[in-house]
């Protein structure tokens, strides 16, 4: 378990508060799963009493991401084929959707911001920065999200993106996916520039079919 730091917020209860700063945790992968959430440990890293620490694992079991295993207690939930393919055909949707409304709206000025977040995704990748190469991969996607003008549509994906986060991370850690994303990162903006709404939502169900492909495979190799 790595060091945990407490997500402080004034205007949540403790509880709410612990539960967020484990489920991140979880998301980005600092807590892996079959990895055991022991009340007494995880109180003493976050500074707080083992009741938040309990009442926060009851939360995370209510989400799926974490179970309880007779004799030895809570621990981080592991990835299943099923739970990804649900999420991710979800995104598959919703991120289609967005790019085809992205396709009527975008000005000439945002297609070019977009350029520039295709620019940082790749200079992201020179990083080895984990982290800094996710959320440059999510900053591309959330201009587009944006770029749709549709706020109920955002707020979908809003909600989606955590539990997208833990898939994409995976993803992300093998380098050899880096050249294909970079790709499809390129073509989405392209279609894009040249306002193709069909070629934009092959490439966007492609783009998220084969992290689907690739997150599948991982998981069948930790199993």
């Amino acid at each position: 378990m790595q060091d945990l730091e407490l997500n402080a917020n004034a205007y949540l209860p403790l509880r709410d508060v612990v539960f967020n700063t484990l489920r991140e945790a979880i998301l980005r992968g600092d807590l892996k799963p079959g990895e055991r959430l022991m009340e007494l440990q995880l109180a003493a890293k976050l500074g707080v009493s083992r009741t938040p620490i309990r009442e926060a694992i009851r939360m995370l079991q209510q989400e799926g991401l974490a179970v309880t295993i007779p004799r030895r207690g809570a621990e981080v939930a592991g990835m299943t084929e099923k739970d990804m393919e649900d999420v991710l055909q979800i995104r598959e949707a919703l991120e289609i959707l967005a790019v085809q409304l992205a396709n009527e709206k975008m000005t000439d000025e945002q297609v070019e911001q977009l350029a520039e977040k295709v620019n940082a995704f790749e200079a992201a990748l020179k990083t080895a920065d984990l982290k800094l190469i996710a959320q440059a991969d999510i900053e591309f996607h959330d201009f587009i999200y944006a770029a749709a003008e549709n706020p109920k549509l955002l707020g979908m994906l809003n909600n989606l993106r955590e539990q997208i986060y833990r898939y994409r991370v995976e993803y992300l850690k093998d380098e050899k996916n880096y050249p294909r994303l970079m790709e499809e990162h390129q073509q989405i903006l392209d279609g894009l520039r040249r306002r193709d709404k069909e070629f934009v939502k092959k490439v966007t169900k492609e783009h998220v079919d084969n992290q689907a492909n690739a997150v599948k495979n991982i998981i069948r190799m930790q199993e």
